[in-house]
């Protein structure tokens, strides 16, 4: 099997090339930026606070194409995903506890992901929020049955079509009313207004950093271009890849945006739309019903995706770090319990997407931070290795997740604002 991934990724450069463009791995990697935990941190942010964190956006996204592309760029040149790596070289106890927290952040990305699918069927379809979530994971069982059975490219495309989808949804209200300009670049000017504020930039960090695309992403190029022995189809590949990733988080990062300065826009100082359900209505009530309807949309395309892709991302981390493997389909429904109980038993969605993105930005660094050593290993990546100028980007990203998260916990227990 080796010998005919390496034969079919040396037959042609031109076909190496064209696999990656556009619609490759990346593109499903991305998929984890525009998920439900995204939305309503970005709403959140915009209606409460309206251009005062475009910068913190902009910033995560950039240091989203920097790790994305350190990720893709890992499993191309070791032929190894980041969890296979990590379990090779941790001993048993401390493998057993990174793969804990690993699955703690993979857990609570799922959860968002269900929630935010069962509140679109609600705000859709006036579906119960219990029965949606059930709905939402039948729906992605099916997305990971195409998966397991028509193999990574099928699922791409599907996952593709529902990323347009989310663009679409997302981005369609800016067209009705736009945002003004000049706050919108004055929101690129970093500064906080108290603890609220540091909690919302930490929400949307870790709605944006996803941990789970960083584990994930080393190993889908890896599944989808196999391991070369030659090292110039590696490094066309590693090259091609840079365009892969960034088409794929330049279009996530536009929608974040997007939906920043639509709440911005349009729901500043509007009642209840601390919610998605709040926003929805604001947005139906300021933009007229179909913008509404598109909007629920994209949320709906949103958690069905995202849900699938983490899921996905789940598996890889235990595959990789314990070495068990379980069908997808049954952990799917292991992992969809969480979530039907929190809609079950009446959490706020919304407070609860918010709080598990603000988990998810603690679990960075977890993933961020060996993916940075690794990648500047020469031993590991041999003449793959990072430059200078990737190795201070990658570390200097780091630093400022870390930062971020000591001034959250230091604002919130002395209860500064």
């Amino acid at each position: 099997m080796a010998t005919t991934t390496t034969l079919r990724t040396r037959a042609t450069p031109a076909k190496a090339w064209s696999r990656l463009l556009l619609l490759g791995p990346a593109f499903v990697a991305a998929i984890a930026y525009v998920d439900p935990g995204n939305v309503a941190a970005n709403l959140t942010a915009g209606a409460s606070y309206g251009y005062l964190l475009v910068w913190v956006l902009v910033m995560a996204n950039a240091m989203a194409v920097l790790v994305q592309y350190q990720s893709a760029k890992l499993g191309l040149a070791t032929g190894m995903s980041l969890p296979e790596i990590l379990g090779k070289r941790l001993g048993t106890k401390r493998r057993r506890l990174y793969w804990a927290q690993a699955e703690i952040v993979a857990g609570a990305t799922d959860m968002a992901e269900v929630i935010g699918g069962a509140v679109a069927l609600n705000l859709l379809f006036g579906v119960p929020l219990l029965a949606g979530g059930v709905i939402i994971g039948l729906a992605s069982m099916a997305l990971l049955a195409l998966q397991s059975q028509r193999g990574q490219r099928t699922f791409e495309y599907a996952i593709l079509v529902l990323l347009g989808v989310i663009a679409v949804g997302f981005m369609s209200g800016l067209f009705v009313h736009a945002p003004d300009g000049g706050s919108a670049l004055g929101g690129l000017l970093p500064r906080f207004e108290g603890t609220d504020t540091v909690l919302l930039a930490a929400s949307m960090l870790g709605a944006t950093v996803m941990p789970h695309a960083i584990y994930l992403h080393s190993a889908l190029a890896r599944d989808r271009h196999g391991f070369s022995e030659d090292p110039a189809v590696r490094t066309r590949l590693i090259r091609a890849t840079r365009f892969d990733v960034v088409g794929a988080l330049l279009l996530a990062g536009v929608v974040n945006v997007s939906m920043l300065l639509l709440a911005a826009s349009s729901l500043r100082g509007i009642e209840g739309t601390d919610t998605i359900a709040g926003a929805h209505a604001a947005v139906t009530s300021a933009l007229g019903p179909v913008i509404g309807v598109v909007f629920a949309i994209g949320l709906l395309a949103s958690g069905l995706a995202s849900t699938s892709v983490g899921c996905y991302a789940g598996a890889t981390i235990m595959g990789g770090l314990l070495t068990i493997r379980i069908p997808l389909l049954v952990r799917r429904v292991i992992t969809l319990i969480p979530a039907l109980v929190i809609l079950g038993v009446g959490i706020e969605p919304t407070l609860a997407l918010v709080l598990s993105q603000v988990l998810l930005s603690f679990g960075i660094p977890f993933a961020l931070i060996p993916l940075i050593r690794l990648t500047g290993n020469r031993s590991v990546m041999g003449i793959h290795t990072d430059s200078t100028a990737l190795k201070i980007a990658g570390w200097t990203s780091a630093a400022l997740i870390v930062i971020l998260n000591c001034v959250l916990i230091t604002l919130t227990v002395t209860g500064q604002s």
